[in-house]
């Protein structure tokens, strides 16, 4: 079996590689140059490298390679459409056709590109099961009154910002929204939080209601404990078997040493 994968930044597309490996696939990867690390050419079993807008090439190498099924892992900036990147032939046509261009339109319509040329996108989490956290508190803090009372309030937000398709995550404290993600990504919309409020701070970061699971899944790691505790924020709560932890013990260990809280809860 050959997997093909379509590799955006971090280290999920590496985990995807070594977790189809495990499962006996050879991995063809199409790699987007604005976003993926060079390291990966090391690993995949094919590759070639695509522009952000060379949708045509990227089916291309796909067919060449026999690949039926497509992994998609990675973060891919959405900003990353309003750069200066040209579009090719193939993403022209699917970006007029699109009335909108949030994430699930602008993925969504690539899935389909890929299901007009036989290639079916599955699931981004389908090596990845054991690293979706289940319900409870992870770390050796419960959350707080002060936190569970910023957490009731931000899930209510939090959701209906997901539902539109606006951004996954959101800072609270004291029952107040202090910021909203849009295009900026995680890590970005906790620092402008600490750059408007002292402290004290709750990051939410939720699913979809109905989660795409095959695309844009929400991840959390060491990188985003290390953002927190540099942002003065104290509790992160996140959607159970939903959102991705990468190295969870590291994680949770750092949270720990920085008495950060982290839980996981099931919404919605």
């Amino acid at each position: 079996m050959k997997l093909g994968l379509i590799a955006g930044n971090g280290k999920f597309p590496f985990l995807v590689i070594e977790g189809a490996r495990k499962a006996g696939a050879q991995v063809a990867v199409a790699a987007i140059r604005e976003e993926t690390d060079p390291e990966i050419e090391r690993l995949a079993d094919s590759l070639t490298w695509v522009g952000i807008g060379q949708l045509g090439k990227l089916l291309r190498f796909f067919k060449d390679e026999g690949v039926e099924q497509v992994i998609m892992a990675g973060q891919v900036k959405h900003v990353q459409i309003f750069s200066s990147a040209i579009p090719d032939v193939r993403m022209l046509k699917m970006l007029l056709r699109l009335p909108r261009r949030n994430t699930d339109a602008l993925i969504g319509a690539v899935a389909a590109e890929l299901a007009s040329e036989g290639i079916e996108l599955i699931d981004s989490t389908h090596f990845l099961r054991d690293q979706l956290p289940q319900p409870g508190v992870l770390t050796k803090r419960t959350p707080d009154a002060r936190e569970r009372s910023d957490m009731d309030y931000g899930l209510e937000v939090a959701r209906e910002i997901a539902r539109l398709d606006l951004g996954q995550t959101i800072v609270v404290r004291d029952r107040a929204c202090i910021a909203i993600e849009a295009m900026e990504g995680t890590d970005a919309v906790v620092r402008r939080a600490g750059q408007l409020v002292s402290g004290r701070l709750t990051v939410i970061k939720v699913a979809k209601p109905d989660q795409d699971m095959r695309f844009d899944v929400p991840v959390v790691g060491v990188p985003t404990i290390e953002t927190m505790n540099e942002c003065g924020a104290t509790c992160l709560c996140i959607t159970a078997t939903k959102t991705l932890m990468f190295d969870r013990e590291e994680t949770i260990k750092l949270a720990n040493s920085k008495k950060i809280a982290i839980i996981a809860v099931e919404v919605a």
